[in-house]
């Protein structure tokens, strides 16, 4: 980013740039799938998923009219949002349903700036959202987490090349598209080796009486229509 001036800055967060060629597009989103495949580096990328998943539940528990306080990201890449209202009703289903549809939504969304080629743009957008939910975290690990994550998408805009930042935008979407349909399965695994009243699946079959494997059906559905959504809309 070449600007100095506040004015400067703005102007280059917004500008529209160049596409980049389909086959780094392509080359990106296969780098992508390695990632959320292999076993290694998903267990890093993981908390990127957790962070989108928590930021679900905080926004919707905002939107719902539940009051705030608090998010915790742990180094199992599980975390919990922490909410005040009432324990039942239409405001508390839709927070716990939006944890695991949350990463597949902001990829969908993030194809619609990347396909106007505001690219800046959604890096910035990013750091705006990674910075407030940071006022939210309440544990060490979430804050490390979160400004680790915030610190890399800087780095990639302030510092490198369009092409470079093009790169690594395409990459960031097509992982939150792949990273949003593998934890329904973890979930489902989970459920059945260890289950837990505290999984979103579980807590939904209380609230609303449908069992939870419907509710990870439900995820897992939802995921993979996004996820087929946006390998059009980025390939075709």
């Amino acid at each position: 980013m070449e600007g100095t001036s506040l004015a400067e800055v703005w102007q280059d967060v917004f500008q529209v740039q160049s596409a980049p060629p389909q086959w780094l597009i392509i080359a990106v989103g296969v780098l992508a799938l390695v990632v959320v495949l292999v076993r290694g580096p998903w267990r890093i990328a993981r908390n990127v998923v957790t962070i989108a998943h928590e930021g679900g539940h905080a926004v919707v528990a905002v939107l719902s009219g539940r009051t705030l306080t608090g998010i915790r990201l742990h180094s199992d890449t599980s975390g919990v949002t922490v909410s005040r209202g009432r324990p039942d009703g239409i405001g508390m289903i839709l927070t716990v349903a939006a944890g695991y549809i949350t990463p597949s939504l902001v990829g969908l969304f993030g194809i619609l700036l990347l396909l106007d080629n505001r690219i800046t743009a959604l890096l910035w957008l990013s750091i705006v959202v990674l910075a407030g939910m940071l006022l939210l975290i309440r544990n060490v690990y979430g804050v490390v987490s979160v400004v680790g994550t915030g610190a890399l998408v800087f780095a990639v805009s302030w510092f490198t090349p369009a092409e470079v930042q093009a790169g690594f935008a395409y990459f960031f979407i097509w992982f939150l598209l792949f990273a949003g349909v593998r934890p329904v399965f973890e979930l489902q695994s989970q459920r059945r080796r260890q289950p837990s009243p505290q999984s979103d699946a579980d807590q939904l079959d209380r609230l609303t009486g449908v069992p939870g494997t419907v509710w990870v059906v439900f995820f897992g559905l939802v995921n993979l229509a996004v996820l087929v959504l946006g390998v059009w809309l980025l390939l075709f």
